[in-house]
């Protein structure tokens, strides 16, 4: 299998995820504003800073990202992420932004990970709209994503609908309580909802396995994506050591 080059940015996490990842899977590493081989596999963290540009050009990449459970540690404020910690997962994804679940794979990951996965709830009064960043809007070509998911969810329920982004004041754990569904364009939190029992969907068509806002009313939480989505993210010493690289290629 062809290694892929990694593009890096000035950006620190960026640079920190390239380095490691580069290092594990013994690529090459490349600056964003250096690279002109688009005929090559590459891998690269995040969407911004010219590395968006090239993931649209190129025809295989390697995708890394904050995981799917146990991220590093964040906060959000004055429209800023700031990144606490590395000591968290981090997703890595061939030719897409986000994995969907589907696999085989067994549940050694996930029992690693020790997470309190909660029962589907069957109660909640209203619906969580997660609204995306602007940098996944653009990425997903989505500039109205919150009128027409509203739109969309209502053709289904007439429950409340309540509005919520990274950067809202009220902790995305406080609303799940009594929330019956959790709705997102791609967003991980969508897996957290699914662990604290709360069924969540995604409007980006290659997340319908996991459910269809059609049947928001009806829900089923499909667990046995768990073990999958576990193989797919990686601790940062693992990207180093090559462990995540050794496990991606098999």
């Amino acid at each position: 299998m062809e290694k892929p080059i990694v593009i890096y940015t000035d950006h620190i996490m960026n640079k920190t995820l390239c380095y490691n990842f580069a290092k594990g899977s013994g690529s090459l590493l490349c600056h964003v504003n250096k690279f002109k081989e688009y005929d090559r596999t590459i891998a690269t963290y995040g969407v911004l800073r010219g590395t968006l540009e090239i993931l649209n050009k190129v025809k295989n990449y390697y995708y890394i990202d904050h995981g799917y459970f146990n991220q590093s540690k964040r906060s959000f404020e004055n429209n800023r992420t700031n990144v606490i910690n590395l000591e968290g997962y981090f997703r890595i994804v061939n030719n897409n932004f986000i994995h969907n679940g589907i696999g085989n794979y067994p549940s050694d990951r996930l029992k690693k990970l020790n997470l309190d996965i909660l029962e589907q709830k069957n109660t909640g009064n209203y619906i969580i709209l997660s609204e995306p960043s602007i940098a996944m809007k653009k990425v997903y070509n989505t500039p109205n994503w919150r009128e027409d998911t509203i739109k969309l969810v209502k053709r289904y329920t007439d429950r409340k609908i309540i509005i919520h982004n990274k950067f809202s004041k009220e902790p995305l754990d406080s609303l799940l309580k009594n929330a019956w569904a959790f709705v997102s364009l791609q967003s991980t939190a969508g897996f957290k909802a699914m662990q604290k029992g709360i069924p969540a969907f995604f409007t980006d068509h290659f997340l319908k396995n996991i459910g269809e806002i059609k049947d928001i009313e009806s829900p089923i939480i499909n667990y046995k994506i768990f073990n999958n989505l576990a193989y797919g993210q990686w601790t940062l010493n693992e990207i180093q050591s090559g462990e995540a690289w050794e496990n991606i290629i098999k």
